[in-house]
């Protein structure tokens, strides 16, 4: 946070869901008129990238040099990334996930989900999904960890900013579930419930990667990994959408185990303070 800047979080995150919006709803039209050529990606990937976009236009525009230089130096500074929690950083999904297939054999789910996927669960046209999901993890958080998270910061303790961003982050994936052939869409035409549990799913995950990159500096880089770690932790398994809604319970558990041990950051006014100095 700069303290010499005066953050615009209105702006970034009207700007961001309009564009965004509109073009993931113009891309959902056409994923179910292109003749299943997949062109309609090439309206959903500048979507994909507005938070980034619209973060660099809010940067620039600032001509503010400190907030460029900040976001340069978290963006290329490796030693921002802290190794002692390197750990939590590489293992805290896949324990996760691992935690919620066992617990999900005492409610009638199969060992079978121990096993690696045979593919992805959703498809993105032309485009392999496993781009899809490094692009997703490197434009969301160039744009969130870029601007956005920080906007917040500027007004609130890091616990108001990390649940006010996280609820936000959930909504601005709405459109995705009217896109046909994307994670969202199947989960919702399997049952509602899934869909509703991918959405809750999204708070604690904020949360738990907003602690992730204030513990590293507020690097990007740490952001960007972690994104992708999650991602990836999501698709290797074969793993039902019942096993995923007890994931969100200990995804949930988890943030909150989190926010009690680090409260003196999560509820610290202090950097409210400097900012009215």
């Amino acid at each position: 946070m700069i303290p010499d800047y005066k953050y615009k979080p209105g702006i970034y995150y009207l700007s961001t869901f309009i564009v965004t919006y509109v073009l993931w709803f113009a891309g959902a039209y056409l994923s179910f008129h292109d003749g299943g050529s997949g062109l309609y990606i090439l309206i959903m990937l500048p979507g994909l990238m507005a938070p980034f976009l619209i973060s660099l236009i809010m940067i620039y525009r600032s001509k503010n040099v400190d907030l460029k230089n900040d976001f340069i130096n978290r963006l290329t500074n490796i030693k921002l990334i802290q190794p002692k929690i390197m750990p939590v950083f590489i293992l805290l999904m896949p324990l996760t996930v691992l935690a919620s297939t066992l617990i999900s054999l005492f409610f009638g789910e199969t060992v079978s989900q121990f096993q690696f996927a045979e593919g992805f669960s959703f498809s993105a046209g032309a485009v392999p999904v496993l781009l899809v999901l490094l692009l997703a993890a490197s434009f969301e958080e160039l744009g969130w960890r870029g601007y956005a998270f920080d906007s917040l910061q500027s007004r609130y303790t890091y616990f108001t900013a990390s649940l006010i961003f996280s609820v936000l982050w959930s909504l601005w994936h709405f459109p995705l579930i009217f896109v046909n052939n994307s994670y969202q869409y199947e989960i919702f035409n399997e049952s509602i419930w899934y869909g509703v549990n991918f959405f809750i799913s999204i708070i604690p995950m904020g949360m738990i990667i907003s602690w992730i990159c204030i513990k590293n500096g507020k690097s990007i880089i740490a952001a960007i990994v972690f994104h992708f770690i999650i991602n990836m932790s999501q698709e290797l398994l074969d793993i039902t959408q019942n096993t995923k809604c007890i994931e969100t319970v200990i995804l949930i558990l988890v943030a909150a185990a989190i926010i009690v041990y680090d409260r003196k950051m999560f509820f610290s006014k202090e950097h409210l303070a400097e900012k009215t100095e």
